[in-house]
């Protein structure tokens, strides 16, 4: 038997929502996506900020080191100070070297050990975006084939002539 109780009305309706059901979520997407756009355009200027504090950091740092040096070495030459070098100077500048090279293989390892965590985390996120893309082609398609169901389901049986 055919359902002929559905009233032009109802149909109008149910088009009419399914129109701004989709207009809404094509919203929501395009907001989301200018938003994450909007990031992506400031983060290289974000980057070059930072590095360009570090570099300014580290000038800064090597220069103080420099100048609180010279001066003391000043001081002591030129100050008729009488200078007094002590019995463990060498050890001292021995142990002072040791201590250096540990701390240069340290940060040597430890920049090796950030920039491969740093690479996982980025292929992670490759494999994220792989998986997202997977998991919405299999839901479209689902979607798809429901909705082909639906639609057919509602569909009046003629009978073949």
């Amino acid at each position: 038997m055919v359902d002929n109780n559905k009233s032009k009305d109802e149909i109008i309706t149910t088009s009419t929502r399914s129109a701004e059901a989709a207009n809404f979520y094509d919203t929501v997407r395009q907001n989301c996506i200018r938003i994450v756009e909007e990031f992506a355009k400031a983060q290289p200027q974000y980057s070059q900020s930072v590095s360009n504090l570090q570099l300014n950091w580290i000038a800064a740092a090597k220069d103080s080191i420099k100048s609180t040096v010279s001066a003391h070495r000043l001081l002591a030459s030129n100050g008729n100070v009488p200078v007094v070098t002590p019995s463990y100077t060498d050890e001292f500048v021995k142990q002072s070297n040791e201590i250096t090279e540990n701390i240069v293989k340290a940060v040597s390892i430890n920049n090796q050990l950030t920039v491969k965590a740093i690479n996982a985390a980025a292929e992670n996120f490759r494999t994220l975006n792989r998986t997202i893309e997977s998991v919405t082609e299999y839901n479209t398609n689902a979607a798809n084939a429901w909705n082909s169901f639906a639609t057919a389901q509602q569909q009046p049986f003629l009978p073949k002539q």
